[in-house]
């Protein structure tokens, strides 16, 4: 063990990892430092992947890793390696994989033992110190695994080369290639009805998970089909989470996800990526219901976002929120005992609380009682009868109730952590949602910061030979297909919002380093960590991701960047690409069920092509601002809206395929075209008549 009462991790780039630096534990970094010393000594690695954010990660760390007598075991039989998840999300993906296929579980802590060569033979999640909870206790595994790698290591290594070649077969879906047939779309929503929640919204039952792709599939599949019962699932679905405690009723924003079928207490930790695809759901909510709760929901996020999981002046946005303020707390900070809300409301206000937000003496969460998690559990106009008030008086009592409550609450101390590294990945997605933020809630805030995160991320975080790494600051970190694909929907979503034809080129450029780099030329598709990248160790395995899980699958968000490009050059090696894609994974589709509602979105962008939405006319003219307004009005996936002006059409900086066409027109009118596979329809003048022809 080093001399240093700190250990090596103390130099990591990664918080989570620098967080166990005082630990008692010979920790090392993934690299070939670690593989070395284990192959040298003979000794199996005992592999932690966690992240910051996660609350069963910190319970481990206190009770297990900082133990001197299980650190001791640690250090004396083992080589102790430590993983961020969010830093190293290949790495966790193989190892997600093998422990699942052994345990039958995943999720973090992954706790996994592995050969010296990096080869996972046995593993679980979280262990507690002693045996407890229906789990075996860490000391006792320990021991034990120790002994099974000294004297049956003979078992223990074909167990381990039989695992990685079961987990290479299934990761690669050699077995899934077909035609392509939209029809596989209907498999995916089947899935979503079949699992929906009547009562609650959601899918599935407890814990709770947001999927927001499975929403947005929905939606778009009503706006052209107007069958009235997907609408009913995705308007339940959004109001079930916005109603919920699963949403920060005070500062705005999602937690991951639900412990309750009802949406009620949920794991406090918010994560960028979460809020991000929500946004753009309650957006796209919004844009088909008109339902005021869906646009108040995703101002909220915006709310949030921007105090706290955002860098303001440089432009970017941090990786996520803690759920606790110290190792002893489940969510403490963001809940509520009857006696903390009458310390700072007054008594007219916290009659609305209480029976708005069921507000009693005891609470919902099962360490500390009385704390009481924030749910909408009445309406302001049955409230209001019962109180003999307008029901305008009660809104603003309830509003100037939040207020105080969300000030109480920021002088509560210390606030939960937050991971202030911002991947690249996770940016463009949140880029991609204030861009479509700014276009339906008329935000130009949200436009301005997501072009400036877009511009950081460019300057510190793109390589002209690899596209773009992992992470903005710090050591380089190799970018993943993630990196890339959610990259490249950004910087179209730029172009679209700024006509920068230099957001254009790099989308381009990226596209076709993508291809490169990490597309199957033969059996289509793309792996998510390149052809050239620097050996893993471990698992060498290829992967191919397809699952949305949780952010949405790279794969899926490939076909859909293609096809969006095929519409804007008519370049058809984008369609072939787009096409083999979906060809890869399309016989393994239907088994996925929920969780490839973004291969769905890709199927019916590719069946149907996207669609440009051109709006002509000078700047600032009103008639042109009604069309552009309309067509920013109506949800259809896929669709872009390019306000193109007549100074525009003279910097030539518009995409081949638009180039050809809207120089025949005339820039001083204002008037809407649609674009579809590079053919413009006539144009329109009428607002009305651009809406009914998008739904159609």
């Amino acid at each position: 063990m080093t001399q240093n009462p700190e250990n090596r991790l103390k130099d990591s780039a990664s918080p989570y990892l620098r967080s166990a630096s005082h630990q008692p534990i010979d920790w090392h970094e993934w690299g070939t430092e670690a593989f070395a010393r284990a192959q040298a000594e003979d000794k199996p690695i005992l592999l932690d992947i966690g992240a910051v954010w996660c609350h069963w990660c910190h319970v481990i760390d206190r009770e297990s890793y900082e133990n001197s007598e299980i650190a001791g075991m640690i250090n004396k039989f083992y080589i102790a390696v430590k993983v961020d998840r969010d830093e190293r999300p290949d790495v966790d993906a193989r190892y997600q994989s093998a422990i699942s296929a052994i345990s039958g579980q995943g999720g973090w802590p992954l706790t996994a033992f592995l050969t010296p060569e990096g080869k996972p033979f046995f593993g679980g999640t979280y262990f507690p110190p002693e045996d407890a909870m229906g789990r075996p206790g860490f000391k006792r595994i320990l021991l034990g695994v120790a002994e099974s790698f000294k004297a049956r290591r003979t078992e223990v290594d074909a167990s381990a080369q039989a695992l990685e070649e079961a987990v290479a077969k299934a990761e690669v879906f050699k077995t899934a290639r077909g035609d392509f047939d939209a029809g596989v779309v209907d498999s995916i929503i089947e899935s979503a009805l079949g699992m929906f929640d009547e009562r609650h919204g959601g899918f599935g039952q407890a814990p709770k998970f947001p999927h927001a792709s499975a929403t947005d599939l929905l939606l778009e599949r009503y706006q052209s089909s107007a069958d009235k019962k997907l609408l009913h699932v995705a308007e339940r679905t959004l109001t079930g989470m916005a109603l919920g405690g699963v949403y920060d009723q005070i500062a705005g924003g999602f937690h991951r996800y639900s412990v309750d079928e009802r949406w009620c207490v949920p794991h406090f930790e918010k994560m960028t990526y979460d809020n991000s695809e929500l946004l753009k759901n309650f957006l796209h909510g919004y844009q088909v219901t008109g339902n005021p709760l869906f646009r108040e929901t995703a101002e909220g996020i915006v709310a949030w976002v921007d105090e706290v999981l955002s860098d303001r002046k440089r432009g970017g946005f941090y990786g996520s929120q803690d759920a606790d303020q110290t190792l002893d707390d489940d969510g403490d900070y963001f809940t509520w005992t009857l006696a903390e809300v009458r310390a700072v409301v007054s008594p007219e206000e916290l009659r609305v609380v209480e029976q708005y937000y069921d507000v009693k003496s005891r609470g919902e969460m099962h360490h500390n009682p009385e704390k009481n998690v924030l749910w909408v559990a009445g309406d302001l106009e049955t409230i209001s009868g019962e109180l003999k008030i307008t029901r305008p008086a009660a809104g603003k009592l309830l509003a100037t109730a939040k207020s105080k409550m969300l000030a109480a609450r920021r002088l509560r101390t210390p606030v939960p952590a937050i991971d202030t590294t911002i991947y690249v990945a996770w940016n463009a997605m949140f880029v991609s949602a204030y861009l479509e933020a700014a276009r339906v809630l008329g935000r130009e805030d949200c436009r301005e910061f997501a072009v400036k995160t877009l511009d950081r991320m460019l300057a510190e975080a793109w390589e002209e030979s690899k596209g773009f790494l992992h992470r903005v600051g710090g050591p380089r970190l190799e970018g993943s297909l993630d990196d890339q694909i959610f990259g490249v929907a950004a910087l179209l979503d730029a172009y679209e919002a700024t006509l920068d034809g230099r957001y254009f080129d790099i989308a381009q450029s990226a596209m076709q380093l993508a291809v490169e780099r990490y597309g199957d030329p033969d059996g289509g598709g793309f792996f998510d960590r390149a052809k050239d990248a620097a050996p893993m160790g471990g698992m060498e395995i290829r992967r191919k991701p397809l699952q949305d899980s949780p952010t949405p699958g790279a794969n899926s968000v490939a076909v859909i960047v293609l096809d969006r490009l095929y519409g804007f050059t008519g370049e058809k090696l984008y369609r072939q690409w787009a096409e083999k894609t979906l060809e890869a994974f399309v016989g393994l589709v239907p088994q996925y069920g929920l969780f490839a509602a973004t291969y769905g979105l890709a199927a019916l962008l590719h069946a149907r092509h996207s669609m440009q939405v051109v709006i002509l006319g000078p700047a600032g003219d009103p008639r042109a601002v009604e069309l552009e307004k309309a067509a920013n009005d109506v949800y259809r996936f896929g669709k872009s809206v390019l306000r193109v002006t007549p100074e525009t059409l003279a910097k030539t900086s518009l995409a081949p395929a638009l180039r050809e066409t809207l120089p025949h027109l005339d820039a001083m009118k204002a008037q809407a075209l649609i674009c579809v596979e590079t053919t413009c329809y006539p144009p329109v003048t009428q607002p009305d008549k651009l809406k009914e022809l998008l739904m159609s």
